[in-house]
Formats: structure tokens, sequence, C-alpha cells
């Protein structure tokens, strides 16, 4: 048995791809039309090709990890030859007294108790100016 095959012309939205739909007449019983087992076929370079923006944008994505990678490893270089070349004990006046300490540990105290007096004033801002609260259940 010879079966009769029927060319159906359709514009094509680009080149070399083929639509995920036939749109227009396809004719009497015609298997596009009636079988739902025959899946539209797409031509994966045109599906799996990356854009040059998205493209750009992942390459840029990946110079930033690297650059913040080399400033950490700077920042912590820095960090032991400061540490390394501090050691010294120096006195300390406190209001009630004096101490003697290396002055690395006086450095990384006065480094989180600066860091952690920003927070506090940071979220009592946030709290004194945050936006009115609307009346619940009101609408």
């Amino acid at each position: 048995m010879l079966s009769k095959t029927r060319s159906t012309s359709f514009d094509s939205p680009a080149a070399g791809v083929i639509p995920q739909t036939i749109t227009g007449h396809v004719g009497n019983g015609s298997p596009l039309a009636t079988d739902p087992d025959i899946a539209p076929v797409r031509s994966s370079a045109a599906t799996d090709r990356e854009t040059r923006r998205e493209r750009s944008r992942r390459k840029a994505h990946r110079s930033r990890l690297h650059a913040y990678a080399v400033l950490t490893v700077a920042l912590v270089a820095f960090l032991i030859a400061l540490a390394a070349s501090n050691t010294a004990h120096v006195k300390v006046n406190w209001v009630f007294g004096s101490s003697h300490v290396s002055l690395v540990w006086l450095v990384l105290f006065a480094a989180i108790l600066g860091w952690l007096l920003g927070l506090a004033v940071t979220a009592a801002f946030h709290w004194r100016t945050r936006a009115p609260r609307r009346g619940r259940g009101t609408s």
C-alpha cells in the first residue's frame, strides 16, 4: 500500500526552526490534525542557543565572583600580615584601671565592637523610621 503524502505550506518564524503548531487549514483527517501522539519537532540548536545578552550576563557574573574571591584572599592575607606585625603588648587605660594586652586583640575587639554597635544602630533607625502599621481587620 502506498500512501500519498500531503505537503502543507507554512511560514517558519526563523530559518531552520519548525513551529510548534501549524496554523491554517490542515485538511481531511490528516495525522497532523488528529493524532495527539505526534509531538511537534523542534531544532535543539535553536532552543538551546544562548543569546548574547545571556552570555554576557553569565560572563559578567563569573568575573564578579572571581573578583570577590581575589579580594577575599587579599583581605585575609592583609589581616594575617597585620596580626603578625602587631604582636607587641600595649597598655590600655580603662575608666577604672589599666591593663596590658596584645595590639592584635585590641584591634580585633574594637572591630567586633564597632560592627555590633553598627548593627544595633541600624536596627534602631529601622525600627523608628518604619512605615506606620494599618489597623487590623480594617480595609
